[in-house]
């Protein structure tokens, strides 16, 4: 049975959820803090967490960050603020998805089969790698390890930086626009926006190139999409 956290301080909007995903047959584990949903996490092997951003005591995106930092827990954000710059701002601190407040149940419902049956995709396929390797220059990548190392030392991605990195590098030197990517690499179910993989992408840079502002791997064709050069 796959498991789910929901950490929200509005019980009604807790319960409901976690009714909701009860009724779908999910284990569903709450917190109503910051700090208890830290702990909810550090004690549960969480296949979804749903995380509120105003909290009290830890404010959500700090929970968010944290969390990334250890695990790779799909992170989908619910939260009142609306504005790009706090969508944005998640994003880049490691959430998968972002819903807004108020939301239809049957979103948030469709939202969360469609990053689970993503995760289980994931996990399938990280299996099944064959153990090819990839070099560009000081970087390779081994895709029975998952691992990428640049200059020889191992350099600590996501899974989805792994499978991003690894789609573009496979088609060399053609070009995906944003949406391409949102269906090749995140699934045709997929319900985010296109700025995750800007979001994705500049995360992405920061670790493999040696100067994110001039890359020499992830590239831009202005006004198309993104494309590996190597």
């Amino acid at each position: 049975m796959q498991k789910i956290g929901i950490i929200e301080d509005e019980r009604n909007i807790s319960d409901m959820i976690k009714y909701n995903l009860e009724k779908e047959g999910y284990e569903v584990y709450t917190a109503y803090d910051g700090k208890e949903g830290l702990e909810l996490v550090e004690s549960q092997d969480l296949d979804l967490l749903l995380l509120d951003i105003m909290l009290p005591h830890i404010d959500g995106l700090d929970i968010c960050k944290k969390v990334r930092q250890k695990m790779e827990t799909p992170i989908m954000i619910i939260s009142a603020k609306a504005d790009e710059f706090d969508k944005v701002l998640a994003l880049e601190l490691g959430a998968d998805d972002y819903v807004t407040k108020p939301f239809s149940m049957r979103e948030v419902m469709a939202r969360v089969k469609a990053r689970l049956r993503r995760k289980s995709s994931e996990e399938a396929l990280k299996e099944e790698n064959s153990g090819d390797k990839l070099k560009a220059d000081n970087l390779e990548m081994d895709l029975k390890k998952y691992e990428v190392s640049k200059d020889g030392q191992v350099i600590e991605l996501t899974l989805r930086e792994f499978e991003l990195l690894k789609f573009l590098w496979q088609a060399k030197g053609e070009v995906f626009t944003r949406e391409d990517l949102l269906t090749k690499v995140w699934g045709y179910e997929y319900y985010g926006d296109v700025r995750t993989v800007d979001v994705t992408i500049r995360r992405l840079r920061e670790k493999v190139e040696d100067d994110a502002s001039k890359a020499n791997f992830v590239l831009t064709k202005r006004g198309v999409g993104y494309y590996f050069r190597g």
